[in-house]
């Protein structure tokens, strides 16, 4: 018997949410480019062994046509399969965005509620390893403006499992991101059967002086600058979206009701994106309780530049991050 697992890689959790649903379910099956085995499980690895365990059959690697795995997969779904389609990155989401808008977000409303779609859509993407413009964009507030979607990225390897694990078995095309600068990152192994519900956020760290909201990788750096100023005696709670839509909006009214100062944090621009939607709910609910304006924290107006200096500018920091905490306690 093997040991035990101290801790898990990003890329395992998502492997094993995989291995756990396709094992449950034979009408789960993985496609997308160079997702098998013999194409190397995926140019992330997290595929890698699906295929030697369950066939080509059920881990199909494609061409490089994002229409073609997308319009497949959709098809696939609503005569009751649930496939889990990997767009290698998330750019790329651009060529196949009719199959996704058009089609599987809006099935059931067109059906009358008789057709569900139950895809999963998995994606990489992120800044900060230097792949450029074209490979690096957070576009989840594309799609979380897109009704019928919903949109999921975790912040440690647990949670990747317990999402995805999730998202698999939802009845709703679910669009689940991966951070490729998290692929490596460790922790500890979730138990089997492990799930994260959809639309439930958690707070990672509990705080009574502001709250800051944020999803995806920009947790850890959360985390790290609320460790630095509880040593200067402010204490900040940090909450994990998990899911982007539908996000948690009880969770960060109760929090944000408590403390009455909020910061909103994501790797995507700042511009438009999802923090505007948090801070604008916010606003809207509990504008006679704030003690401050709700900040906002993101990435620079621009393309993700290939340079790696231009690239560090263009990311948001945790000198922001800090800066917009403390102007929110004046």
């Amino acid at each position: 018997m093997n040991a035990p697992l101290k801790t898990i890689s990003f890329s395992q959790g998502i492997n094993m949410a995989l291995d756990e649903a396709m094992a449950a379910d034979p009408n789960v099956f993985v496609l997308g480019e160079d997702v098998a085995d013999e194409q190397g499980g995926g140019v992330f690895k997290a595929t890698l062994g699906l295929s030697a365990k369950y066939g080509a059959s059920r881990v199909r690697s494609t061409p490089i046509s994002e229409q073609a795995i997308i319009g497949a997969a959709v098809g696939a779904a609503i005569t009751g399969m649930r496939p889990v389609a990997e767009i290698m990155f998330m750019n790329f989401l651009t060529v196949c965005m009719d199959q996704i808008v058009n089609h599987a977000a809006k099935l059931r409303f067109m059906s009358g509620g008789l057709t569900s779609v139950p895809l999963t859509i998995r994606c990489g993407t992120g800044a900060g390893v230097g792949f450029g413009g074209q490979h690096s964009d957070m576009l989840e507030a594309w799609f979380a403006h897109v009704p019928g979607m919903k949109v999921v990225t975790a912040s440690n390897p647990a949670d990747a499992k317990g999402l995805l694990l999730s998202a698999i078995e939802d009845d709703d095309p679910t669009l689940f991101i991966e951070n490729v600068a998290m692929y490596a990152a460790q922790g500890a192994p979730p138990e089997a059967g492990y799930k994260v519900p959809l639309g439930k956020a958690k707070v990672v760290r509990e705080g009574s002086d502001v709250t800051v909201i944020t999803y995806g990788r920009p947790v850890l750096e959360v985390a790290a600058v609320a460790e630095t100023l509880a040593g200067e005696g402010v204490s900040v709670e940090v909450i994990d979206l998990r899911t982007i839509a539908p996000f948690d909006a009880e969770t960060v009214l109760n929090s944000v009701a408590k403390t009455n100062r909020a910061v909103v944090v994501h790797e995507a621009v700042k511009a438009f994106g999802v923090g505007a939607e948090v801070s604008s709910r916010i606003h809207e609910e509990l504008f006679s309780q704030l003690k401050a304006p709700v900040g906002r924290v993101g990435s620079k107006y621009s393309p993700v530049p290939f340079s790696p200096p231009l690239e560090q500018a263009w990311l948001y920091s945790r000198d922001e991050i800090a800066a917009a905490i403390r102007k929110t306690l004046g």
